[in-house]
């Protein structure tokens, strides 16, 4: 990917060629326009906090980045290395305007980006990317004269606040008396400072792997099946009762059973939302997105809960999950959503949520993921261009006449135990085919027979 990719929460691009320093103060100075504009009635200068995820371009970026805001007039909490939902949780926490996180998530090293954050500490919605993305695009500025320009200092302990949200969502002490051996794979991304400290408060006699951040992945960093296979075979050597894989902006999480099992980023979510809803506090209403499995729907059926679908996206969940008054919530890359700590998807939130399932029902990971409904996911992609697209769209849903059809993102076929998602890329000339059924063979044919019809 060599171009830059500007979506509604923010940018990324490749170091030096789509992703400069003069890119990123222009993207910079469009945000603190749009901040400065929400901020017109305030005496003083919009406050935006700025973290990174430990990539090794992240702190020459960080550099241009507050620059650029203190020469827009605005003043700057520096985080430096921190987790994306620690920034969402620190924007509330310091009451600030809004937050840049530097991150590229799963993307590879050469890769960087920006995300947006809101005053709410949320990654922002479509209305404000859009205004931020159209500033920019038209070369508009905030740039301010030298007695307006911003001021910085760093944050002494970023950490904290997000620390004190997760642990106050569990029994801290009941899950300590378990003293759980367990493998958390940083992979040299944001989450391990967080991680220890919250793992080791739980009792937890902790094996980190890519403890140092400093972008440095000692394998590709997007934590699938795949990518995670010496992981895998480290948990069940080192002994561990669970291993915890983040991506590097660690909002993210894979689980590895005692045995070396991969399984997966789907079953993050549905443990999560098994965990949420035997507990008073947050039975009740959930939200996914349209992509995720749906183990956490019928999870929420056997609990007698309403459970919503909401297009793919964290904004789009978070969104949904305010309008509907939904007490849990996340999409099923491993990235559940609990309000009380944030609208923010959270690998910290699942992984003490998790242990707290296995605290509580005595069950290890891998009992706890047999237990669940036993869903097949199949994934894959095809080449359309995107003005045939919507006719090829209307094509599959009239050749599947026995489904539901949504059209509200992409277009999703829906059957009683299954469903089939279609939908085309943002950044690429491909549509994505995913579909779920109680057998790969049967979500495989789905896939494969939309791609025909593509």
């Amino acid at each position: 990917m060599n171009s830059l990719i500007i979506s509604v929460s923010g940018l990324r691009g490749v170091i030096g060629i789509s992703l400069t320093p003069i890119v990123a103060a222009r993207y910079v100075t469009a945000f603190a326009k749009r901040l400065h504009e929400l901020n017109e009635n305030k005496s003083c200068r919009p406050v935006v906090i700025v973290g990174r995820d430990g990539r090794s371009s992240g702190v020459m970026l960080q550099s241009v980045i507050v620059a650029s805001l203190q020469a827009s007039g605005c003043d700057c909490l520096i985080a430096d290395v921190a987790a994306t939902p620690t920034i969402g949780v620190l924007v509330r926490d310091l009451k600030a305007d809004g937050a840049i996180q530097i991150t590229a998530s799963h993307n590879p090293p050469p890769e960087n980006g920006m995300k947006l954050f809101s005053p709410e500490g949320r990654v922002i919605g479509p209305d404000a990317g859009a205004a931020v993305k159209a500033a920019y695009e038209n070369g508009e500025s905030s740039w301010c004269e030298f007695d307006s320009l911003g001021v910085a200092c760093h944050v002494t302990d970023p950490h904290q606040p997000h620390f004190n949200a997760v642990l106050a969502t569990i029994d801290a002490d009941a899950i300590a008396k378990k003293k759980f051996r367990v493998l958390l794979d940083s992979n040299h991304g944001s989450g391990a400072t967080l991680g220890k400290r919250l793992l080791e408060r739980l009792g937890c006699d902790v094996v980190i792997v890519g403890e140092t951040p400093d972008g440095q992945f000692e394998h590709v960093p997007e934590p699938t099946a795949d990518n995670l296979q010496t992981v895998a075979s480290r948990v069940k050597v080192e002994k561990c009762d669970v291993g915890f894989c983040q991506d590097p902006d660690a909002d993210r999480l894979a689980l590895i059973d005692a045995a070396g099992r991969y399984v997966g980023e789907e079953f993050t979510l549905a443990l999560c939302v098994q965990h949420a809803l035997s507990q008073p506090a947050t039975r009740g209403a959930i939200v996914i997105n349209g992509a995720s499995s749906g183990m956490s729907e019928r999870l929420a059926t056997a609990s007698g809960v309403v459970s919503h679908r909401s297009k793919v996206g964290e904004a789009n969940v978070a969104d949904m999950m305010i309008a509907v008054g939904a007490t849990y919530g996340g999409e099923g890359n491993g990235g559940p959503i609990d309000p009380r700590v944030g609208y923010v998807r959270d690998s910290f939130v699942a992984m003490a949520q998790v242990l707290a399932l296995m605290t509580q029902t005595g069950k290890t990971v891998g009992e706890l993921c047999d237990a669940l409904p036993q869903l097949a996911i199949h994934k894959t992609k095809a080449t359309v261009d995107a003005e045939k697209l919507p006719a090829a769209m209307k094509r599959i849903a009239e050749h599947f006449k026995d489904a539901t059809a949504d059209f509200e993102d992409g277009l999703r076929l829906a059957w009683p135990g299954r469903w089939l998602l279609v939908r085309g890329s943002n950044t690429e000339p491909i549509v994505r085919l995913i579909a779920e059924a109680e057998s790969e063979t049967l979500a495989k044919s789905m896939c494969d027979e939309a791609a025909r019809l593509l």
